[in-house]
């Protein structure tokens, strides 16, 4: 089995910081693309940031200038550093990995159980 566990939620003032983590544990043979995906109350679920293994990232427009994605490929855990939150980043934040368990099989997306992050005004 492999889970996804995050850390690193909570509240937080208008202009504040937090940092997430998410570290992959299990059978795991290779994990390809790290992402962090928010939902709000009422939304759909968003991409907020990707990295690839080799460390090449992407955010969406929201977020741009203000959070940074990094991995550890040897702890197998992916973060999200959160700057200059406002009250429109309050979400459930989930991270997801691209992984195989098998070496023979295509890369599967697995989630983790989501982090609360709330931004105060």
């Amino acid at each position: 089995q492999v889970q996804l566990v995050e850390s690193g939620g909570g509240l937080v003032q208008a202009g504040g910081s937090l940092r997430l983590s998410c570290a992959a544990s299990g059978r795991i043979v290779v994990i390809n693309d790290m992402g962090w995906y928010r939902q709000a109350p009422g939304k759909q679920r968003e991409l907020v940031a990707t990295i690839t293994s080799r460390g090449s990232t992407s955010y969406a427009d929201s977020v741009s200038g203000r959070f940074t994605i990094s991995r550890d490929n040897a702890k197998n855990t992916v973060y999200l550093q959160m700057n200059s939150l406002k009250p429109e980043d309050t979400a459930v934040y989930y991270c997801a990995a691209d992984l195989r368990i098998y070496v023979w099989e295509t890369a599967r997306k697995y989630w983790g159980q989501g982090t609360q992050v709330t931004v105060s005004s």
